[in-house]
């Protein structure tokens, strides 16, 4: 902001501790592989239609495999099916709660061909709207700016793309953006969005089919991740002394998590977004406080200790 970089150092503000970028493609290929190689089965191009007699002790999951009805019956089902799932409706509507916001702008995203700009994540606040350096891999650039949600990515061909990244990631301590060919476009909804309880009877919600979070402060997989770290634990301790105290906390461990996440992320995208652009006084309150967070050591400790995430604090091991 204020056209120059201005530098968090999470290792030294958390005690040695540091953030890696793992693309979701990618963690989904390597857990793919791992089940594989450990001899499980995967049901690939498998549509679930519903989970029923979840207040029994065999809940079952309904779905299609090659045009077939299939049917599953299993000790408990773990929700990991994402928001469009059939696993929250599951949950008696009586039975849930379920809390929403929607914000009034999206992230245009591109893929670019070439190295990365930075060895680090740039967050920027411009007048325009907000934009974010990031990285897929040392081949593959991943670039977003704030846009309208409702925009079409056709109205958006590569040199106004380029245009706009350039302006509102302008500096004047001679950064430069590396540009190369852009070869996938997207526009991601932003929203927040927690269910709950995160279980029902046999069934644990994990992940997306739980909560949502803007993608600002970088928490939606590793929520996911702490989601089913918790449960594995919560399942091992049932079956290897029959205690189900971890099962039966599984919704109250998480959802202390989520929330503290979900404020995390709510916080970054109101610090850095712009909701109007016709009003100066907001833009004025967040460079005050992106100021602060950057000059206090004190407060650019809270952002840092909330990006790393926090402990899993997990009694036991597996």
């Amino acid at each position: 902001f204020d056209g120059r970089g201005h530098r968090i150092d999470f290792a030294d503000l958390t005690d040695g501790l540091s953030i890696t970028i793992y693309g979701q493609q990618e963690v989904v290929k390597d857990l793919v592989r791992a089940r594989l190689e450990a001899g499980g089965k995967v049901l690939f191009d498998t549509e679930a239609a519903s989970v029923y007699d979840l207040d029994t002790e065999s809940p079952r999951i309904h779905f299609f495999q090659d045009g077939e009805e299939e049917e599953i019956s299993c000790d408990y089902v773990a929700g990991c099916d994402g928001s469009l799932g059939v696993c929250r409706t599951g949950i008696p509507e009586n039975a849930r709660t379920e809390f929403t916001r929607t914000y009034p702008f999206g992230w245009f995203g591109i893929l670019v061909e070439g190295p990365p700009s930075t060895e680090e994540l740039i967050y920027t606040l411009h007048d325009r709207g907000f934009a974010l350096v990031s990285t897929r891999s040392p081949e593959v650039q991943r670039l977003y700016f704030q846009c309208n949600p409702q925009d079409d990515v056709e109205e958006w061909p590569d040199e106004r793309i380029w245009a706009e990244l350039s302006t509102r990631l302008a500096t004047h301590d001679g950064w430069e953006l590396t540009g190369g060919r852009i070869f996938q476009k997207d526009i991601v909804q932003m929203r927040s969005f927690i269910c709950e309880p995160m279980q029902h009877g046999r069934l644990f919600l994990a992940g997306d089919a739980a909560h949502i979070v803007p993608p600002t402060g970088a928490k939606g997989m590793n929520l996911a991740v702490a989601d089913i770290r918790v449960l594995a634990h919560a399942l091992t301790e049932f079956y290897r002394s029959g205690d189900r105290g971890s099962l039966d906390a599984y919704s109250e461990t998480c959802l202390r998590r989520v929330w503290r996440a979900q404020r995390f992320s709510w916080w970054m995208t109101s610090m850095l977004h712009r909701f109007d652009r016709s009003d100066p006084f907001q833009l004025k309150v967040q460079q005050a406080e992106l100021d602060y967070v950057t000059t206090s050591r004190a407060a650019a400790t809270t952002i840092a200790e909330n990006y790393v995430g926090a402990a899993l604090n997990i009694s036991h091991p597996l």
